[in-house]
């Protein structure tokens, strides 16, 4: 869950999604509330104003702090939340929208269409510093046409447009007029989601409360407790000893760690290929990766299978772009580069890179091809990830160091502001395939999510024409194109999807999985009374 991604409701996150094999029986007993559950979490939320950050730690918590208009089901369709119904006209150019009438916000002032214009207004505001513009700067105009009613217009069908509007409403009465860098509701947030923030001790960990007046019902668990602990070796020790009641294992955890007799009684355990891939991503400026022939070469001196053998012990399948197999955007004419040291050297010497010096380094004008990949602290797999390539790459004469950052550092120092040579992370692949905040040359600016810097007019094209439509048949020629270039220049060595691996204390009931995942249905897991562990006071 802990990847460079962006979990943002409108369209970025499904930390957990996919097909469980384990399903939780049903059980005869009415949900009962209390009780509260504590997550295991490696990374802390840099803040809770959704728009404002791109780490998963924010936006799986800010997820259940907000509500939007739209969301997805648990069949992945979309379905109205906050709106209590909503049209699409003139072939998706016009859309309408009515909220209901009960939402509260957590301080009781009803939730409006003014919220929603507010929300929209400061969006298409330049000042405001948010990597997730570009969806609302496609709209032609907004209209309030009711108290609780809406209409936005578009020049042009912008495939999109939906998933705009799953993006978090913020509360106009309490950010109106703040400087929304250092406004006091980024670590005090108030929404109308299904929780409130209760404590957030900085460090340690982030408790939510459930919300009484949620409108969708008050869940049945009392707290959310999210723990910041950056080491998953010292999480799983945390989880066994029952200070835990649900972490994403790793691969060793799920297959060895796990199992007995124990383990079965206690716990449930999920697996499915995830929604996620991870990348070794390079620094575009950096003179040794300006030629493409450099980028090949080193995608070619990546062994792949080692890598699903050795990080993931068999968890996962090799990567070659950024669409996960089996969905409709997927490019199954395409493969990842095939391992070939051969190969990789002969495109070196190509760029320049042929002559090796004492230590066995290739040198070009007298510079040692030696780099350092960057990750960040506490992702064991990233690090395995890492070490391999490292020899790999020494394998064909490039010397790599390897440096690990705290994930909050790494966030704001390191990636935001492009100071890397190259880095080892992950993005969640997203139900909508539009990738232009990741990959438009528009997006590789200090904070935005295209941080390697990535320049190619052709993209650009592509990922206009694409999301301007909303012919699937059409949206696919372009993204395989899309897809085609990506592999022919190698911006990132893309290596692998792993299995997600969740697991969960066994006292929680409510748990159906389906192809949204595990969470989508939080709000109504419940434990019955004989199983609570914490008596709260409310």
């Amino acid at each position: 869950m802990i990847q460079k991604t962006i979990r943002f409701a409108a369209y970025l996150f499904l930390l957990i999604v996919g097909c469980a094999l384990y399903v939780t029986a049903a059980s005869a007993e009415q949900p009962a509330t209390g009780d509260r559950i504590i997550f295991g979490s490696i990374g802390e939320p840099s803040n809770l104003i959704p728009y404002l950050s791109t780490d998963s730690a924010s936006h799986e918590i800010a997820g259940q702090l907000y509500v939007a208009p739209l969301r997805y089901d648990k069949d992945l369709n979309i379905e109205p939340w906050a709106a209590q119904s909503y049209e699409v006209l003139e072939d998706g150019r016009r859309l309408r929208f009515t909220l209901r009438s009960d939402i509260r916000w957590a301080d009781g002032v009803p939730l409006t269409a003014d919220d929603v214009e507010f929300t929209y207004r400061l969006m298409i505001d330049p000042k405001t510093p948010t990597a997730y513009a570009e969806d609302y700067l496609a709209i032609k105009s907004f209209h309030k046409t009711g108290p609780l009613s809406f209409e936005v217009v578009y020049d042009k069908p912008f495939a999109r447009a939906l998933l705009t509007w799953m993006g978090s409403i913020l509360p106009k009465h309490l950010l109106e007029g703040q400087d929304l860098s250092t406004t006091p509701l980024l670590r005090r947030p108030v929404g109308a989601g299904p929780f409130m923030l209760k404590e957030w001790q900085p460090g340690s960990r982030v408790t939510l409360a459930a919300s009484p007046s949620y409108f969708e019902g008050r869940p049945y668990l009392d707290e959310a407790v999210y723990r910041i602990i950056p080491d998953l070796s010292t999480m799983f020790l945390e989880l066994k000893a029952g200070r835990l009641d649900c972490m994403d294992l790793s691969p060793q955890q799920y297959l060895r760690q796990t199992t007995g007799k124990t383990w079965e009684k206690d716990w449930r355990k999920y697996r499915y290929l995830s929604f996620s891939y991870t990348f070794l991503g390079y620094n575009l400026k950096h003179p040794f990766f300006k030629d493409v022939r450099v980028r090949q070469a080193l995608g070619h001196a990546i062994d792949r299978e080692a890598l699903i053998k050795g990080v993931l012990f068999g968890q996962g399948v090799a990567a070659f772009g950024p669409y996960r197999p089996g969905t409709w955007p997927y490019n199954d004419k395409l493969a990842p580069l095939t391992y070939d040291p051969a190969r990789a050297a002969a495109l070196l010497a190509e760029a320049g890179w042929d002559h090796k010096n004492e230590d066995g380094i290739l040198e070009k004008d007298g510079v040692p091809f030696a780099f350092t990949i960057l990750t960040n602290q506490g992702n064991d797999q990233r690090i395995k990830t890492a070490t391999i390539i490292q020899s790999q790459f020494k394998a064909i004469g490039i010397k790599v160091q390897i440096r690990t950052v705290e994930w909050a550092a790494f966030i704001k120092e390191f990636i935001n502001h492009g100071r890397f040579d190259a880095v080892i992370l992950g993005w969640n692949i997203v139900q909508d395939p539009d990738l232009f905040d990741v990959w438009h040359s528009s997006r590789a600016v200090a904070g935005g999510l295209n941080f390697t810097d990535y320049r190619n007019a052709e993209v650009d094209d592509l990922l206009l024409r694409a999301r301007a439509t909303t012919d699937q048949a059409l949206r696919k020629q372009l993204y395989d194109r899309f897809q085609e270039i990506l592999h022919e220049e190698q911006p990132y060595a893309f290596l692998y999807i792993p299995y997600a691996l969740p697991i969960v204390q066994q006292r929680f009931h409510g748990i159906e999985p389906a192809p949204a995942g595990i969470m989508y249905n939080f709000d109504r897991w419940w434990v019955p009374k004989t199983m609570q562990r914490y008596a709260l006071i409310q």
